[in-house]
């Protein structure tokens, strides 16, 4: 699905010794896990935001389904985030004004892709479901993170990126979490990969690359 040609980003030329990513050829592909082990400095958000075309900012060629990324426009990126990649982003990106449901629906009003039955029961399975009509600017930021996997969740994709998605959370809600997404990767036949500083979670990975 990903294909990393000789990729260097502009703020880390010079300085990817040691990197099975960039400045060499790599490929990720989708309905395989990975678990991207991130020292710091190594451009863990950048490469995330490069797979999800937030940034273009880089020497190399990255391919997205044999199509050069750069050549991308921006209705096919939106038809690629709405329909091939998730992302649970570090930041979260929810609107803060609005209820944690509205935010969901924001996400799934594109595609349909859940009820709103199956996501009040992925709330209770996160321990979030008295919190969907409350604004997500007064809950604490563990549950705002559990109201950016169930967004992330409600479509449909084939690859989901995380970016230190569980930073805020306890073991126990970790380890429901990441059941969670296991089933929903499951049940779309969809890969993952997770960039941590050293972390690796209650996930099963088919491989482990450093950053």
């Amino acid at each position: 699905m990903f294909q990393l040609q000789q990729v260097v980003p502009t703020p880390l030329i010079g300085n990817t010794a040691g990197s099975q990513i960039w400045a060499t050829d790599c490929t990720l592909l989708a309905h395989q896990r990975y678990f991207v082990a991130a020292p710091s400095g190594s451009g863990k958000t950048t490469f995330q935001h490069l797979l999800y075309g937030l940034r273009a900012d880089y020497e190399g060629t990255l391919l997205i389904n044999n199509s050069d990324a750069k050549s991308l426009q921006a209705n096919d990126w939106a038809l690629l985030r709405q329909e091939k990649i998730a992302i649970i982003f570090q930041d979260l990106r929810l609107f803060l004004d609005q209820s944690a449901l509205d935010n969901i629906l924001i996400k799934n009003n594109l595609t349909q892709h859940k009820t709103v039955a199956e996501i009040e029961a992925m709330a209770k399975k996160l321990g979030v479901f008295e919190l969907l009509n409350k604004d997500c600017g007064k809950i604490s930021f563990g549950q705002r993170q559990r109201i950016a996997i169930i967004r992330a969740l409600c479509q449909p994709f084939d690859f989901l990126i995380m970016d230190e998605p569980f930073s805020h959370l306890d073991s126990a809600n970790v380890a429901i979490c990441c059941d969670l997404i296991m089933q929903e990767c499951k049940a779309n036949n969809a890969g993952y990969a997770i960039a941590s500083l050293e972390e690796k979670y209650d996930l099963v990975y088919d491989v482990e690359v450093r950053l």
